[in-house]
């Protein structure tokens, strides 16, 4: 879990192929669990308020070893001027 210091993190999935996981969970500062979900599909896309939660993903592992696995995501950072 972690906070990334900005007022909000735009999450979008681009792309996922060959891989289990890759789930991201939310706490509350204090560190208890408000959810979790996985973006499965391109364009998938979570808004956090780093402000006043933190947030992480877990690790992804390949379906099929013997092919490559990734996840694609763009991550913008937003901060009050």
């Amino acid at each position: 879990m972690h906070r990334d210091g900005v007022d909000y993190v735009l999450v979008l999935l681009i792309n996922r192929t060959n891989i289990a996981s890759g789930m991201t969970s939310v706490h509350d500062l204090e560190g208890s669990a408000l959810g979790d979900f996985t973006l499965t599909t391109p364009l998938d896309a979570a808004l956090v308020d780093d402000t006043r939660v933190m947030h992480g993903v877990t690790p992804v592992e390949p379906l099929d070893p013997e092919e490559p696995g990734f996840r694609d995501v763009l991550v913008v950072t937003f901060r009050r001027a």
